[in-house]
């Protein structure tokens, strides 16, 4: 087998049903697996899973066994030579993988390989590439100094060596994981991406960031960005200094310093997020149907055109709303890249679902719409 698509949930069932009927699309081609591993969630995503995708193979955990734990009880079922740790709140493209195999077969001693991230806005999302988190430079992260935490000697579009990922998307070859030990269970969440892939550099294995295909991930739906947020990651990272660096009180005391500095910041910056409300819909679909059915959903008049070509870009505050029955996910991935920033909000109605779903700005959860008949 070549692929093993590993994925762990907890509690965002329609981000897990869009995530992986993009995924089944990837993997037409592909002699592979997809793993879900739900962590004692309290939402219908296990029944979902079970109605919906009998061939997806579901572990169902009977707590919330952590991040690392989680998916290394997935790996454990894998059988494919290649892994790809993915997140629920994700969409591929329909080449992704297949362009990621073959880049990984070209490389003798490859490590980790990561991709191009893009939030659900359409921006870049910098962590898809970072250097080394030295203590040093995660101090100057925590004051908004990021130049040196994130790998910015590659462009978003420039594929090249860089060394640590994010656990939304890692592609690795399952020997390569399970030699390293896979991910470390001392974390419970946050870090042990950062860790696993230090690790492979330190086992002088070559990481790498692959800029030729781009994945959405709507950053934030699994967990949130609040301060709970802030101090749990710190205190993963606290984890990982101990783990591999030199640490004594007065580095603690910086970095405790720092988590309330950030933490006050971060409030700042959420109070002057702008989140866009829409003010016209343009539904991209030959469907009349969906279209009458949008219109009665969301009691908005609904435009609707069956070609890119058509839009019509106007000063409107436009919500596009992409049928995933009708564009590919790569149109849809590529488009929302291409018109970011441009006042538009964009949202996806997934391959044979009933709802629309999407997330208005980078700081915005995301939204689920069920449609009505």
């Amino acid at each position: 087998m070549q692929l093993s698509v590993v994925i762990l949930n907890y509690n965002v069932r329609y981000f897990l049903e869009q995530c992986i009927r993009s995924v089944q699309k990837a993997l037409q081609n592909i002699d592979s697996e997809i793993i879900v591993i739900d962590n004692h969630s309290a939402d219908d995503s296990c029944r979902m899973i079970k109605e919906l995708f009998p061939d997806v193979i579901l572990i169902e955990n009977q707590d919330n066994t952590g991040f690392p734990k989680g998916n290394n009880i997935g790996v454990a079922r894998a059988k494919g030579k290649y892994l790809c740790i993915l997140n629920p709140d994700t969409v591929v493209s329909e080449d992704t993988f297949s362009k990621l195999l073959e880049f990984s077969e070209s490389k003798a001693n490859l490590g980790i390989v990561g991709c191009k991230l893009i939030d659900g806005t359409g921006n870049f999302l910098p962590e898809s590439k970072r250097n080394v988190p030295t203590p040093l430079v995660s101090l100057k992260k925590l004051l908004g100094k990021t130049d040196k935490y994130y790998a910015n000697h590659l462009s978003e579009n420039q594929s090249g060596k860089a060394d640590i990922f994010v656990g939304a998307f890692m592609f690795i070859a399952r020997e390569k994981y399970l030699h390293l030990g896979g991910f470390d269970e001392d974390f419970f969440m946050y870090g042990e991406d950062i860790d696993l892939s230090y690790r492979a550099v330190k086992n002088e294995f070559e990481n790498y960031y692959f800029a030729d295909t781009a994945i959405i991930h709507y950053k934030g739906e699994s967990t949130g960005k609040d301060n709970v947020y802030i101090k749990r990651f710190y205190s993963a990272m606290q984890i990982f200094y101990k783990k591999h660096f030199k640490t004594n009180v007065f580095f603690d005391g910086i970095i405790t310093i720092g988590i309330r500095v950030f933490t006050l910041l971060n409030s700042v910056r959420k109070n002057k997020s702008v989140v866009i409300s829409p003010e016209a819909y343009l539904l991209i679909s030959q469907s009349e149907e969906l279209q009458s059915k949008l219109a009665r959903t969301l009691n908005k008049p609904i435009e609707r055109i069956n070609s890119f070509k058509n839009l019509n870009f106007n000063t409107l505050k436009t919500e596009i709303i992409f049928d995933g029955d009708y564009l590919t996910n790569k149109e849809i991935i590529s488009f929302i890249q291409q018109n970011r920033n441009k006042g538009f909000t964009f949202k996806i109605k997934p391959t044979g679902t009933n709802f629309i779903i999407g997330s208005n700005s980078k700081d915005d959860k995301g939204k689920v719409i069920v449609i009505t008949d």
